[in-house]
């Protein structure tokens, strides 16, 4: 393996004080291009870059990922105060450019969704497929030559820019089929090919459109990769067919697909409490490498250290400053480079990071902390289903999302549908839940943050709580417990000390029947990836009409989490 890539975005948020981020890409709003704020912060941002990039480069990383072609590209039709926002970002951006090449001899590749908008060029050429191509193809050759730094482009084509994003500069998905995009990466190539430079296609999307299942369907990735076979064409996957989850295995991509490619994992694990408590993805990596030896052309790894998510959990990977330590970040992205780049282990890494005489104890520690994210904050009866709706496999994480946990009748109902043995479920919970004694003596001993331990310890006996609700019936005993036990915790961590879960409760009944609930999943989810008749005939196609007939004409009438966070809910019926 040659390419080892980290994303480096994590500079751009320092100061960024708003409830719950949007951690996708940076929030460009928040930078300053005027004022007496502007320059302090902009070298802020030097010296962050600096400092994270003295850390990275000395793990192993030779490359890192930064946002993105929308805010660097110049165009006629950009409106005057764009257009000189653009003009400072650019000057900006070429001195931290300069600063990761020349000094840390870092290699950088720019993000870019397809494709990038304003107000004006919008209502010039959005209903103009073709020159809307022509626009991008000028922004991405006039970013090859302005930015002789970059090392290349990594494109996005499954997913744009959230509902939360109020930037004038705003992407929308473009391409929605395999022949669309082949099109377009073959007129790409040749401007990289010219140049020496790379072009890394992400194969992650939302589900929208036909492209919606590139992750996953071989027919899908086999028209869109036809005949791209240039030395500087990469293919980007995420490890697993749906988001970054575990109880998913090694996606079979890796085997089918013949081009250059790299594996994508997530250190700042966003559905896992984002570094708030050790996820640990080390014994992961050691299964995927070994599994990947059987795959040819893999040239590397991409690790998001900072991207990923919609929460208010703020912990910046690699700097300094933080209200609470990165550890448990640090930790995956060292796991991540000793396995893939220098063929160690888990134990190695460890040792390395903490010393022969701590590493034991911290491993002990990770073990542990591995058993419980598996047991408790994923219920594996349930995790480990295939299950797809539509062009995306339904993820295995579902009472926790982000930074919520939902303790309601619904996702009672909807878990106790698909776990056969709810008092398995309730004693490997139980049972995995009584390992948090040791884990805080382990950290203690070790100088790692017991305090993240014991958060950890709370947290997760909610998540004991809750499941106990899932799986057992209805008591008000312990319903009120759950409402002492998100009382207590709040109090306990509250937001001017640490960023916490949102505890989301309900009691009320949800009035659907488990005949119905058993008939709309049969009709509605599948177990194999294939697609159906009743796939073609109606999930693929009415079910996107009727839900845009019938979902309500005032978007505020949907919950707030389904509007608000990411694209919302509207893109997985497109």
């Amino acid at each position: 393996m040659e390419l080892f890539l980290i994303d480096a975005i994590g500079p751009f948020f320092r100061g960024y004080e708003k409830r719950r981020i949007n951690w996708s890409k940076i929030p460009f709003t928040h930078l300053k291009t005027s004022g007496a704020e502007a320059e302090p912060q902009w070298q802020g941002i030097e010296a962050d870059m600096r400092h994270f990039a003295r850390e990275v480069a000395a793990l192993g990383y030779n490359s890192v990922t930064l946002d993105d072609l929308a805010h660097l590209a110049t165009h006629p039709l950009h409106e005057a105060e764009i257009a000189e926002r653009i003009a400072f970002f650019r000057e900006k951006f070429s001195a931290l450019f300069d600063i990761l090449t020349e000094e840390f001899g870092l290699k950088i590749f720019l993000t870019s969704d397809i494709i990038p908008l304003t107000p004006a060029i919008a209502a010039s050429l959005s209903e103009k497929p073709a020159e809307l191509e022509e626009y991008y193809l000028s922004l991405v050759t006039q970013i090859l030559d302005d930015f002789p730094q970059l090392s290349g482009l990594i494109l996005r084509i499954g997913e744009s820019d959230g509902n939360d994003v109020k930037d004038p500069i705003h992407t929308r998905l473009h391409l929605r089929n395999p022949k669309d995009t082949n099109h377009l990466l073959r007129k790409l190539l040749p401007h990289f090919d010219s140049r020496g430079k790379k072009i890394i296609l992400r194969t992650w999307t939302v589900g929208a459109h036909r492209i919606g299942d590139l992750i996953w369907h071989r027919g899908t990735l086999a028209q869109t990769l036809a005949g791209l076979d240039s030395p500087n064409f990469i293919v980007s996957m995420k490890h697993g067919e749906s988001d970054f989850f575990r109880h998913i295995p090694l996606n079979k991509a890796f085997f089918r697909v013949k081009q250059t490619k790299i594996i994508e994992l997530q250190a700042r694990r966003e559905y896992e409490g984002a570094g708030e408590y050790p996820s640990f993805i080390g014994r992961d990596c050691e299964h995927f490498a070994r599994d990947l030896r059987g795959a040819e052309n893999v040239v590397g790894m991409s690790v998001w250290c900072q991207t990923g998510g919609w929460h208010r959990f703020r912990r910046l990977a690699f700097l300094p400053g933080n209200r609470n330590p990165d550890t448990w970040i640090r930790l995956n992205c060292a796991a991540a480079i000793h396995v893939f780049k220098h063929n160690g282990t888990v134990e190695q890494s460890v040792e390395k990071m903490f010393g022969p005489e701590k590493a034991p104890a911290v491993l002990e520690l990770l073990r542990h902390a591995d058993t419980l994210v598996n047991e408790l904050l994923y219920i594996p009866e349930f995790a480990r289903q295939k299950l797809f709706f539509r062009r995306v496999r339904i993820p295995p994480l579902l009472n926790v999302y982000w930074d919520c946990l939902f303790i309601n009748h619904a996702v009672s109902k909807i878990l106790r549908h698909f776990v056969p043995d709810p008092e398995e479920t309730l004693r490997s919970g139980e049972g995995a839940a009584t390992v948090f004694p040791i884990m805080v003596t382990l950290a203690r001993e070790t100088g790692l943050p017991a305090a993240d331990i014991e958060h950890m310890r709370d947290f997760f006996s909610l998540l004991l709580l809750a499941r106990r609700y899932y799986f057992l019936p209805f008591d008000e005993t312990l319903a009120e417990r759950i409402r002492i036990a998100k009382r207590k915790y709040k109090q306990r961590y509250p937001a001017n000390v640490r960023e916490r879960y949102r505890i989301k409760i309900s009691f009320e009944p949800f009035k659907v029947k488990r005949r119905t609930l058993s008939w709309v999943s049969s009709l509605l989810l599948r177990k194999k990836r294939g697609y159906r008749i009743i796939d073609h005939l109606f999930t693929l196609h009415l079910i996107g009409y009727l839900f845009r007939l019938f979902k309500p004409r005032n978007p505020k009438d949907m919950p707030k989490f389904l509007r608000k966070s990411a694209m919302g809910i509207d893109s997985l019926f497109k």
